[in-house]
């Protein structure tokens, strides 16, 4: 059933808005119950069997206020995702949610909420306007990183008779020790370890360089702080190495054998016109979506956008949410990733500011252009859309469109169909140039920009004041995190 709720929106300074919901009454008795009954599955009263209580005893047994409160705290972020849809606004950024009292029976529940919205734009033109394009082209460094790769495929490791270098593969048994004691994991047989591949923990291949066939050695290595194994994590190890092999591996020459081996090209230059013909392919792909992206923000030039640095701040945030989300996936942990990277987290969002005050510009005019041309998405164009999933899950686009809808998601697929229509439409009058003469109209443009007067001469227009940054804000269970419309990749 369908969530009955009013929602009020007053706008704020700073694209910013405040919006008022109210949950029906009847809503929340029915959440009440349900809740009620679901604290009853576990409770047990006498004159009544295990999960059979009725909700209005299990009320009266635990308060109606205690288990309210239990309604709100489970569907909250539900009815802020709701609120966010009926209103129909573009969050940006963590919304700061105030919840007023719990409401007596019979009467509607009431919270609101503030947070950032997407920036209006008002368009100045967005047909015909001149978009930088370059030609495709293919560079050699980029089909001898290709043929490399197939070398390495066709790569073989030999055995010599000399002591190891980097680049050397070494077989080699190993007993560790951390303070003398051996440790779980420290000890290896036959193990194909690479030098200089940076695979295992420092020290431990440097360790092995210049080492001979049948020597053994005691290396001393480190185990990083946020090594996997917590036992030996941020320790100091022996390792007792013998080296029963030193192999190097050896590439194949550049030849028409190669090519044939690789390939099953009769000659190297068929094979290298191959690749050259492939990658001109993905170059060509490659400059239309950047032409895409640049008339995008050619219109974004053009017109004028309000971003307040509390908005850039709020999305830069969201940038990197976004990234450790997808990090965490393969497994990288945020601090992990702030390792890698040697920044702090208030520095990469720092250095995210540019692009996120770029995104919101061009969605501001995309909604903008959306609204001006009344583009509305429709059922075919959403099926075309979900062509490429729905052949890798293997199923009908009608039913996944039809999972979409029962999960209230095809609101999501249609901003995003409508977005990339009104890309096409600019990118249909659009005048592509080269590169260089986009260039030189920036410069012009920018130049014009400057302030004259006779007393002062050239100046550059003044900076305006910086905004205070936005203070946290306490953040609901998830966030109405509506989908991206375009990113420059």
């Amino acid at each position: 059933m369908t969530t009955a709720i009013k929602t009020t929106i007053t706008e704020l300074p700073e694209s910013r808005v405040r919006v008022r919901a109210e949950i029906a009454a009847e809503e929340i008795q029915r959440s009440l119950e349900s809740t009620a009954r679901n604290l009853g599955r576990e409770m047990k009263m006498p004159g009544f069997r295990q999960g059979k209580i009725p909700p209005p005893v299990i009320i009266q047994r635990l308060g109606r206020d205690a288990v309210l409160d239990e309604v709100v705290r489970d569907r909250l972020t539900d009815w802020y995702v709701k609120a966010v849809d009926d209103s129909g606004i573009a969050p940006v950024g963590d919304p700061q949610v105030n919840l007023g009292d719990l409401p007596p029976e019979g009467q509607p529940l009431a919270f609101s909420f503030e947070v950032g919205v997407r920036p209006a734009a008002k368009l100045a033109g967005y047909t015909g306007l001149e978009v930088g394009r370059r030609e495709p082209a293919v560079d050699q460094d980029e089909v001898d990183s290709e043929i490399d790769e197939l070398r390495e495929r066709l790569a073989h490791l030999h055995v010599v008779k000399r002591p190891a270098q980097s680049g050397d593969f070494v077989t080699i048994d190993f007993v560790g020790t951390v303070e003398g004691e051996p440790f779980e994991g420290g000890e290896g047989r036959d193990q194909l370890v690479e030098l200089g591949g940076g695979q295992l923990i420092p020290g431990f291949e440097d360790g092995l360089i210049g080492a001979a066939t049948n020597e053994t050695r005691t290396v001393d290595a480190v185990f990083p702080d946020d090594y996997g194994a917590k036992h030996v994590a941020g320790k100091a190890a022996q390792f007792e190495i013998t080296v029963k092999a030193v192999k190097h591996k050896h590439k194949p020459d550049i030849d028409d054998q190669f090519a044939s081996d690789a390939t099953g090209h009769d000659t190297l230059d068929e094979l290298i016109a191959e690749l050259s013909e492939r990658l001109l392919k993905i170059d060509a792909e490659r400059v239309e979506v950047e032409f895409r992206a640049a008339a995008v923000d050619a219109v974004v030039a053009e017109a004028e956008v309000e971003v307040p640095d509390t908005l850039v701040e709020a999305r830069a945030a969201e940038l990197l949410d976004r990234m450790l989300h997808h990090l965490s996936h393969q497994g990288i942990t945020k601090e992990a990733y702030l390792t890698i990277a040697g920044k702090t987290e208030e520095e990469v969002v720092e250095s995210n500011k540019p692009e996120a005050e770029q995104q919101l510009r061009r969605e501001a005019v995309l909604a903008a252009i959306i609204e001006a041309e009344g583009i509305e998405a429709t059922e075919q164009q959403l099926l075309d859309a979900l062509e490429p999933a729905a052949e890798r899950e293997q199923i009908s686009r009608q039913k996944l469109l039809d999972k979409l809808r029962q999960a209230k998601r095809v609101d999501e697929l249609a901003r995003e169909v409508a977005a990339q229509r009104a890309i096409d439409l600019v990118l249909e009058s659009a005048k592509p140039v080269s590169i260089e003469e986009a260039d030189k109209a920036k410069a012009k443009a920018e130049a014009s920009e400057k302030l004259w007067t006779p007393e002062q001469g050239i100046q550059e227009p003044k900076a305006k004041p910086k905004k205070p940054k936005a203070k946290s804000k306490p953040k609901p269970k998830a966030k109405a995190d509506e989908k991206k419309l375009w990113t420059p990749d």
